[in-house]
């Protein structure tokens, strides 16, 4: 098996529900809300709908704020 860090460039994954396949390897992906650089191994917040990444719990819920402004609505009701 291949290692997920073997490139020290940016990596190419495909976001599945419970893991990540590598298209081409690398050593980070950036986050689509930030552009922070992730480190493969401390990646833990993606969407397999969009296909991205995200750095951490607040841009993915950025993400789903800026995508559906009214769910913050809903979510206080």
């Amino acid at each position: 098996m291949m290692n997920r860090m073997d490139s020290g460039g940016e990596a190419k994954l495909r976001y599945l529900d419970a893991d990540f396949e590598v298209v081409r390897p690398g050593a980070f992906v950036r986050c689509a809300v930030t552009g922070e650089a992730i480190p493969l191994d401390l990646l833990k917040y993606w969407s397999v709908e969009r296909q991205e990444p995200y750095a951490d719990a607040a841009a993915s819920l950025a993400r789903e704020l800026e995508l559906d402004p009214g769910l913050r609505k809903r979510s206080t009701r």
